[in-house]
């Protein structure tokens, strides 16, 4: 009876797919693993500036002037390294995302022909465990806004008694916040991303409007900037680092500190109508837009230190100081209320669209059969209480600190990706190739393609000693080691991507530069399919019963299809 009753609980939670639509369910696919078809290509230009604007338009991205500052470098020196990085955000994302805006398919299945589709699980583990504790620390920064937004309403919570015990290193007043926060957040997992379109729309608006609104009232209240707007370079003469050196640390912070976000690209791009629509909204929001809103950031804080005497780079710090810790004026109160909720608005479209939905398309790469983006979504916001943010973010410091530096462990696995997908197959996949074990060129060695396992390490092994020393703190560490950390994305992006060609070409893999002559899950428009110079698959016509052929060159795609399947 026990295993019947397993028997039917265990159908009702597996996934099923529409076989009309090839949603084949298995070990290998499911609906949200497949090519995309046509029908699901929703996402045009603005899709991906309101995308990359959730990323731009947030607290960390305010804050990053802040940074560069504190290293010594001036004001001006500050915005140019961001000018840069944010330039080459924009290109190695579109490098990333190239994949799947040509085959319409995502990291998740990406990497099954790079590393086979056991090794696959590699990078793909190390997604999923960033999704859950970025995913985790993101909902507990956005609870600082919730609670301002309440203390905005009700200024006696900001002085609420703390309740919690003394081995919880959090207040009641930090606790609710970030509870509500989950909370609101959760009917986001609900959408799909086909239909992110108005959630984009109103965060970019709302959040958008409300920083220029900022900036606009501090600089009318200050009747200009503060002294912050004019910092010099201040390296000290006893540093031991170059003006050249403290740039390229800034430049590779920018880059690392959105590499997770760069590698799972082709799940987001594989949406577009066209790639002109990722390229256009890619650059005009991860570049232009990041650029501003820093610039924003170094302004409206310049501004009120002049106003408050303090700099408050923070915004929820400074919020709350805009209306005297809730006791302001009801005016004041109603503003910090406004921008506040604009914060947390895009804060949690933003936690949802970059790490519950991409842990939820990873996961589902791991469990096909019971996972699909909406599922592993819910399952990856379910993990925060597991992660306990607030134990991460107040009390594990430098546990967040290598969070921070995990690009040492990303940027090996986009070298690996775009040189195998650019220089070694030439930009040809073989689709369905991907979703079996038998007879597919990328099964190499009992699932695994070991050419990729050393280059990846030989990518990080020059700079995890710069993290390692770096993030423990270690007075005079050798220069060498925090050199290369200091260039770690750079470093291990072209040192692994190099191996990875050469052992490519010393041991070469089978079925380098070959695809599917067929379009076996109806992927591609026509334009794409003659572009490409692959076949599409017409339904036969049928006739009272009979099938009915219109040419040869049908039945023999049909044939090729059958053979594939």
């Amino acid at each position: 009876m026990g295993e019947v009753r397993f028997r039917v609980l265990k159908e009702k939670i597996q996934l099923h797919g529409d076989e009309d639509e090839h949603e084949r369910v298995d070990s290998w696919s499911n609906r949200d693993l497949i090519p995309l078809p046509p029908s699901r290509r929703t996402w045009g230009w603005f899709h991906y500036f309101g995308y990359w604007t959730l990323n731009s338009l947030n607290i960390s991205n305010w804050q990053t002037p802040n940074t560069f500052l504190s290293y010594g470098l001036s004001a001006g020196q500050s915005m140019m390294v961001i000018v840069v990085g944010k330039l080459l955000v924009t290109i190695f994302s579109t490098l990333i995302a190239w994949c799947g805006l040509r085959w319409h398919i995502g990291f998740t299945v990406q990497n099954r022909f790079t590393w086979g589709l056991h090794g696959s699980y590699i990078p793909l583990l190390q997604r999923v465990l960033l999704n859950f504790i970025w995913c985790a620390i993101q909902c507990w920064n956005g609870g600082r806004l919730v609670a301002v937004c309440i203390t905005a309403i009700w200024p006696s919570f900001a002085k609420m008694h703390n309740t919690l015990p003394s081995s919880m290193p959090t207040t009641t007043y930090q606790f609710v916040g970030f509870v509500l926060f989950w909370i609101f957040s959760v009917p986001f997992l609900f959408v799909r991303p086909e239909k992110f379109r108005v959630p984009f729309l109103v965060t970019s608006i709302y959040c958008g409007v409300g920083m220029l609104c900022m900036m606009i009232w501090s600089l009318s209240v200050a009747k200009g900037v503060g002294p912050l707007w004019t910092t010099g370079q201040n390296i000290p003469e006893t540093s031991s680092w170059t003006l050249h050196w403290l740039e390229m640390k800034g430049i590779n912070q920018i880059i690392g500190g959105i590499a997770a976000g760069i590698t799972n690209g082709s799940d987001f791009s594989r949406y577009a109508r066209s790639p002109k629509n990722y390229v256009i909204g890619t650059v005009l929001s991860a570049w232009i837009t990041g650029v501003l809103v820093s610039l924003i950031g170094l302004v409206v804080t310049a501004a009120c230190q002049k106003i408050y005497g303090e700099i408050y780079w923070n915004p929820p710090d400074l919020l709350m100081r805009m209306m005297d810790s809730g006791e302001g004026s009801s005016k004041a109160r109603a503003g910090v209320f406004f921008l506040a909720a604009g914060f947390a608005l895009t804060g949690m479209f933003e936690n949802v669209c970059g790490n519950a939905v991409a842990g939820g398309i990873d996961l589902a790469g791991l469990f096909p059969r019971y996972l699909d983006i909406r599922r592993g979504s819910i399952l990856t916001f379910v993990a925060i209480w597991i992660c306990q943010p607030w134990q991460l973010v107040n009390k594990a410091a430098t546990f967040v600190s290598v969070l921070s530096s995990f690009s040492v462990f990303l940027s090996p696995i986009m070298g690996i990706m775009v040189v195998d997908f650019y220089l070694l197959r030439k930009g040809r996949v073989q689709l369905s190739h991907l979703y079996r074990v038998k007879d597919t060129s990328y099964w190499y060695t009992r699932g695994i393609n070991w050419r990729a396992i050393p280059a990846w390490i030989c990518g990080w092994a020059p700079t995890i000693g710069g993290l390692v020393v770096t993030v423990g703190g270690v007075s005079n560490p050798p220069r060498a080691l925090v050199q290369l950390y200091y260039i770690a994305f750079l470093v291990g992006f072209f040192v692994s991507g190099s191996v990875f060609y050469l052992l490519n070409l010393v041991f070469p893999c089978p079925g380098m530069g070959k695809y599917d002559e067929v379009d076996v899950y109806q992927t591609f428009t026509p334009h794409e399919a003659a572009k490409l110079g692959v076949v599409q698959v017409v339904e036969p016509q049928v006739l009272d019963g009979v099938a009915i052929r219109s040419d040869d060159k049908k039945t023999e795609a049909e044939v090729i299809v059958e053979r594939s399947l």
